[in-house]
């Protein structure tokens, strides 16, 4: 007779509970930790006997086959067909293992198309265009038979100094929510059965480290973790169904959040209505003992987790491994095993994989990096750029003028440039650049499973631009300087290749990157928003020789730049692009496409500025009375929202219907694109309460469209409110939303404000929950 938990037809938490019925305590242990795939396999391949005595009881994950590995996708499927073979054929219960990757901007693995990193999506303001990239994403996980990812990052990114920043959707919860619950469906789908478990991460607060400091202490009060940092989480889960959530590796307030049941248990699951499986950060059990110091022991850490709410150990079984001995001695209660167990095991009957637990390997490679998926990557990472700057309109190039272009500074030909952190092979560098001292983020490995410097086919600037100019004009390039460094050796000819030019493009930024040599990324944080080594000498330099100058900024820092902004006369800010990021700088750049990117972080002035950002509070932003700093301007350099175009776009007619504290509000306006071209336009909506029981933010982002008019075309823009969109935490920690006056206002910007209008919302005081947010819906007409 067929076990029940075999049975597809039944539920599956019947199945669950069969299952866990005929488990021992041991192998429930075994659902609750990972394996690294290089600890399964021997030069020849798969190896049964180191298999028989790591995953002889089963195991619940399998960690990264891809970002560890060099292997090829038909490989990496065989592989891990290998590993489910054991596990389904050769361990008493047969459960099936999960094998999980990371694809913050695309899959982490060899041959895998490189979509730009995740701040440059969200600068598309475009979730269709990220669910789209995220199908790509999903295509080619299924294919190797992953079917849990370790993305998107969901953080709010505060702190520009932290490295991280670029992993992220940027400052603003409602963006971060909307790109965020995006990528998740393109991924999840509404079947698991058809997709892959998401993870948000880092599950909370993690982007405003003291200090700017990876795994720093934060500190925040109740009501802004809730309405701002925990608020893109909420959305992933509400809207997406997100069906994993990862910790973080800080304390907020004292609380270790891989500890703490007041995050994991109380406000994810109670307050947030998550009801998936939570996965640690690598080696955040441990760090319980080692960093955070609220353990004695790894016995001590593994209860703290488990009791907290966190259901699964990764990379691999470290503290956990204790937790039969102390469900055993009584230390622990069996139902806390149980209730992990139970919600790993609903993740696998979710996905499917009792029923399919198979690949076809000789067919994973026919959806890695094909034709379309490379074009989906060059429209991603064009509509990710933004134009911070175009005095006397020098972009776009025209190269009916133009007859010789200098193209100069260390991103202008770089291949490694185009990459982010959890891009491979960039991430991959802390395993085959051997050092020593680097964390366990991924095993050193040999022979054919080694990862190595293995790019996809990517296209730098210089080589996109020599093809796009072809015949017009001559292309003298020129390094100027490297990233880091103080070597001045590269400026004279530099400057001459801008002298004897019409027009110098400069390309300068960071190396993203895990590695001590890396200037961005994660543990690379910065104390310093300005440029490394002599880069900003050499624009300076370059801009000297009077020859129009264009800089193009590469990479994930959110630089401070106020010398730049003030005397470049453009400025592009092309993020981390990606395999097709030359081409899409030289689109923008030759005018073969309108940008129409905006920023999704607010960028300083300077280092002293942080936090600075689109929500202060009311009071904040300024200093009283004088407002400005001894030393300066409080204003952003470029605002939140920020981005210029080719065409021009006006807004009119604007008008709001109230509704009440129970029923939406209306805004409309007629957008018109007044200029000479077709182009994008991201239509803002923010909403200032007047007068609120607590301090509310001066101006919020509650809605957003990015829309394409062809030149002298119109369109009615309607946004659609939800009362629950404007409710906040009271005194009383209730979640309502105050009837009153309200203005609303659409614009260009956070501070580019085209039309404004005011409703008073009657009604009693309404109270909500945030886990029942309704988004703010937008038509187009």
């Amino acid at each position: 007779m067929t076990e029940r938990y075999r049975n597809p037809t039944l539920s599956v938490d019947d199945r669950v509970a069969d299952l866990l019925q005929q488990m021992t305590l041991e192998e429930k242990v075994a659902q609750l930790g990972g394996v690294w795939i290089n600890d399964l396999v021997s030069p020849d391949g798969f190896d049964e006997g180191r298999a028989d005595g790591r995953i002889g009881l089963g195991i619940g994950h399998v960690t990264r086959i891809g970002a560890s590995t060099g292997l090829r996708p038909t490989d990496s499927a065989a592989l891990m067909n290998a590993v489910q073979r054991y596990t389904v054929e050769r361990t008493r219960l047969g459960i099936p293992v999960v094998v999980h990757e990371e694809s913050t901007g695309g899959y982490c693995a060899r041959d895998a198309t490189v979509f730009p990193q995740a701040i440059g999506l969200a600068a598309t303001w475009d979730p269709a265009l990220v669910e789209e990239v995220a199908g790509v994403i999903r295509d080619q996980l299924l294919a190797v038979g992953a079917r849990h990812t370790l993305a998107p990052v969901l953080d709010i990114a505060r702190d520009p100094r932290w490295g991280r920043v670029e992993e992220t959707y940027g400052e603003n919860p409602v963006l971060a929510g909307a790109v965020g619950a995006a990528y998740v469906r393109g991924l999840q789908t509404g079947d698991l059965r058809n997709g892959v478990i998401c993870t948000g991460k880092h599950f909370l607060g993690y982007g405003l480290p003291e200090g700017g400091l990876n795994h720093a202490p934060v500190h925040l009060g109740a009501r802004e973790l809730r309405e701002v940092f925990a608020e893109p989480f909420a959305a992933a889960i509400r809207e997406a169904g997100l069906a994993s959530m990862m910790n973080s590796y800080s304390s907020i307030d004292g609380l270790p959040c891989a500890g703490a049941p007041a995050i994991l248990t109380e406000l994810l699951r109670d307050e947030l209505g998550f009801d998936g499986v939570v996965v640690a950060d690598y080696n955040a059990v441990h760090l319980l003992v080692t960093h955070h110091h609220t353990a004695a022991d790894k016995a001590d850490a593994a209860t703290q987790a488990l009791s907290a709410g966190l259901d699964l150990e990764l990379p691999a079984f470290d503290c956990f491994r204790h937790l039969t001995e102390l469900v055993e001695s009584g230390a622990v209660d069996h139902a806390l095993v149980e209730r992990a167990a139970g919600r790993v095991l609903a993740s696998k009957f979710r996905l499917g994989l009792f029923e399919q637990p198979y690949v076809d390997a000789d067919r994973a490679a026919a959806v890695f990096d094909t034709f379309p998926q490379r074009d989906l990557a060059r429209r991603a990472a064009t509509r990710s750029i933004v134009l911070l700057r175009n005095e006397d309109d020098v972009l776009p190039l025209d190269l009916e003028r133009i007859g010789r272009i200098a193209v100069i500074g260390p991103l202008a030909d770089s291949v490694r440039g185009l990459q982010g952190d959890y891009h491979y092979p960039a991430h991959a560098e802390i395993s085959f650049e051997r050092d020593a001292s680097a964390p366990a983020i991924l095993p050193q490995s040999d022979g054919a499973f080694a990862p190595g410097p293995y790019y996809t086919p990517h296209v730098t600037p210089l080589a996109a631009l020599i093809h796009s100019v072809g015949d017009w004009a001559e292309v003298d390039h020129e390094l100027g300087c490297e990233i880091t460094g103080e070597d001045r050796s590269g400026f004279q000819a530099a400057v001459l290749a801008a002298e004897r030019s019409d027009v110098a493009l400069v390309f300068v930024g960071g190396e993203s990157g895990l590695m001590p040599h890396s200037t961005v990324g994660e543990a690379r944080d910065a104390s310093d928003l300005g440029l490394t080594g002599l880069q900003q000498e050499l624009v300076e330099a370059i801009v000297a020789t009077g020859v129009p100058t264009v800089v193009t900024l590469i990479g994930g820092r959110v630089f401070a730049l106020p010398w730049i902004a003030a005397n470049v006369p453009a400025i592009v800010q092309a993020w981390l692009p990606g395999e097709e990021g030359g081409n899409a700088i030289a689109d923008v750049l030759l005018g073969h496409v309108n940008p129409g990117g905006r920023l999704p972080v607010t960028m300083p002035r300077s280092v002293g500025q942080v936090p600075i950002h689109a929500m202060h509070r009311s009071g904040g932003g300024r200093s009283q009375f004088w407002h400005d700093y001894t030393d300066g301007s409080p204003t952003p350099l470029f605002p939140f929202g920020h981005g210029l175009s080719y065409t021009t776009f006006s807004y009119d007619r604007l008008e709001v219907s109230a509704g009440s504290t129970a029923a939406p509000t209306t805004v409309s306006v007629v957008l018109t694109n007044t200029g000479g071209r077709a182009g994008d336009e991201v239509v803002q909506l923010y909403v200032t309460d007047e007068v609120a029981s607590v301090a509310r933010p001066s101006r919020a982002l509650i809605g957003f469209v990015r829309v394409a008019l062809p030149a002298g075309e119109s369109a009615t823009v309607r946004f659609t409110v939800h009362p629950s969109r404007l409710a906040f935490y009271d005194q009383a920690m209730r979640f309502v939303c105050e009837p009153g006056a309200f203005v609303f206002a659409v614009g260009a910007s956070r501070t580019d404000i085209k039309a404004r209008g005011t409703a008073v919302l009657e009604g009693e005081v309404a109270e909500y929950r945030q886990r029942e947010i309704v988004a703010t819906t937008v038509s187009v007409e």
